[in-house]
């Protein structure tokens, strides 16, 4: 019986292991496949003096996002929110939670709203609401709309009642400002536009940035489709992970940041760390369990050879 059981216990740690080592390569193999299928939103500034095959717009390749991780964003900057009030971007951080901050324009004919659409898309996803766990602040970098108090106050309406979770009005701002204030706070966050006079429209990429809540550039996430798991850990860890519950404490653990897609991995080294402490501690609650049944079965069989 006791062969029998150190045999199962064996073919059992067998097991888990090429299942474990299987499963990173093929991990591994996806996260490759990922990065390099993922040009299009490209955390660098285009080189204007390159030649390119495909047609890239002229302003396109002037513009981009550059990456300041850990830099600060100028808080001091003044802005207008959607009721007409001038107010500091300061006053939407220090409140202990980590602020998502979209770049946009909201008289953008298709884009800016495809970044807004998707930042909201995945907000439902989430269980944080905004103004509890986070804040939202978007802010136009089209200096002619500072005019124009209705396109910031219709565009909040527009997305509150989308976003639909109560309270959301005080978590999630629309701000519009002058040129220098818009200067400051674009160029601290790497973030670039160019204005195209052939289609009437600004040039610029797509992109949201989370800062932690003392105004921090904390992580950077590319294109329109924001995946709630990368939102939900960008959070989590702009705000020094004081949020989220143990078991999303502990899945965070097995995923980092990547800076090059903006995305969260799965860490190999992690996983397999996390893999091979709980396959110990099967395999000892097994062997545990099969101690008890052979320790039962001599004592009963003891008993039997007594009588």
């Amino acid at each position: 019986m006791i062969k029998r059981a150190s045999k199962t216990c064996y073919f059992l740690a067998t097991v888990a292991f090429l299942a474990v080592i299987c499963f990173a390569n093929l991990t591994v193999l996806a996260q490759k496949a990922e990065h390099y299928n993922s040009p299009l939103y490209s955390p660098r500034k285009y080189d204007p003096t390159v030649t390119t095959a495909n047609g890239l717009p002229e302003p396109l390749k002037k513009t981009g996002i550059e990456q300041k991780l850990g830099e600060s964003l100028p808080l001091d900057t003044e802005f207008k929110d959607e009721s007409g009030t001038l107010v500091k971007l300061g006053s939407f951080f220090g409140k202990g939670r980590p602020v998502i901050v979209a770049f946009v324009y909201y008289e953008c004919p298709m884009l800016c709203n495809q970044v807004l659409n998707g930042l909201t898309g995945s907000l439902k996803g989430l269980n944080f609401d905004a103004g509890k766990e986070f804040d939202v602040v978007a802010i136009s970098f089209d200096a002619q709309e500072f005019d124009k108090a209705d396109l910031a106050k219709n565009k909040k309406a527009g997305y509150i009642e989308r976003y639909g979770r109560p309270g959301a009005d005080k978590g999630w701002h629309f701000l519009v400002g002058r040129e220098e204030s818009i200067r400051a706070v674009t160029s601290a966050a790497g973030f670039g536009f160019e204005w195209d006079e052939k289609s009437d429209q600004f040039a610029h990429a797509a992109a949201i940035m989370i800062a932690t809540p003392d105004g921090k550039l904390s992580r950077y996430l590319y294109g329109i489709d924001y995946s709630p798991k990368d939102l939900k850990f960008g959070i989590m860890e702009s705000a020094e992970n004081k949020i989220g519950s143990p078991a999303e404490q502990l899945l965070l653990y097995c995923f980092h940041y990547d800076p090059s897609t903006g995305k969260y991995g799965l860490a190999i080294l992690s996983f397999v760390r996390l893999g091979g402490v709980l396959t110990l501690l099967g395999l000892g609650a097994m062997g545990f369990i099969f101690w008890r049944r052979n320790k039962k079965i001599s004592g009963q069989s003891a008993v039997d050879s007594g009588q």
